[in-house]
């Protein structure tokens, strides 16, 4: 059960949120909620969360603000901003408490899924976002000299498409690309999201579910193999997926492209 915090000052706001992610996860999560900043991080510490989603514009505390207690008080725990202000400087300061993603309000369901999952799979493994605040590695220092601090060199984005096709079905996560490349996770979060239009997690899924249509075309294959194949280690996790992505369960999607 993964414990995640909601802080949002607007009541029907909160609601919305509770239950899109209650709707999208049934019996997967918990989900405590706050209206300020104060609150917010009373309520991570007292519930133990692993995930905070939170607002920026809070009376007292906000959200940022709210950020920085609860980044010191658990370094590995997951941060969300789910906020209706579109602002650099902002975005600045989410880099700066390690935050998993920045979310615009009104945004697609879609992205707050995939962030979660992100989320859930960071704790699974136990993570920890180990980057010092408002620190660089050597790495990001000459790539930000050479490139600007968002964009990427050809050669990088062949790498990183090369990585994902030769591990897309193992279980890989952007802390694994991040490393091997020489980047910190989040650094290299806001540069891949920058580059590639969407967050690694919704890109990782497209792939797979583009693999899993290729081997679903193939009758030979047993559907159950297909999810193990297309990097998904729990076939029920693989169909609940599959049918948000696509529309219709793996079988109906077979027997559309091969007939009944």
């Amino acid at each position: 059960m993964y414990r995640i915090l909601v802080a949002d000052d607007e009541p029907i706001e909160r609601q919305v949120i509770n239950k899109k992610i209650a709707g999208f996860f049934p019996g997967q999560v918990e989900i405590f909620m706050a209206e300020n900043g104060l609150e917010a991080v009373k309520s991570f510490e007292e519930n133990s969360c692993q995930i905070a989603i939170l607002d920026i514009e809070m009376p007292g505390m906000n959200g940022l603000e709210a950020a920085e207690e609860i980044r010191k008080k658990d370094r590995s725990c997951s941060i969300i901003f789910l906020t209706a202000f579109d602002e650099f400087s902002y975005a600045k300061k989410a880099i700066g408490v390690r935050a998993l993603d920045y979310l615009l309000k009104p945004g697609a369901d879609e992205d707050l899924i995939n962030v979660l999952e992100e989320a859930f799979d960071i704790c699974d493994k136990k993570a920890s976002i180990s980057t010092s605040v408002n620190s660089f590695n050597d790495k990001e220092i000459e790539h930000c000299k050479v490139y600007g601090s968002g964009n990427m060199s050809n050669k990088l984005i062949s790498d990183i498409t090369t990585f994902i096709d030769e591990h897309y079905s193992e279980d890989i996560a952007l802390q694994d690309i991040a490393s091997v490349l020489g980047y910190s996770d989040v650094y290299f979060c806001k540069l891949f999201k920058q580059n590639f239009g969407k967050n690694f997690i919704t890109y990782l899924n497209e792939y797979r579910m583009a693999k899993a249509k290729e081997l679903l075309a193939n009758p030979l294959i047993n559907i159950k193999d297909v999810g193990q194949k297309a990097g998904y280690r729990d076939a029920n996790y693989f169909t609940r997926v599959f049918k948000r992505m696509v529309g219709m369960t793996p079988s109906e999607y077979r027997i559309g492209v091969l007939g009944s």
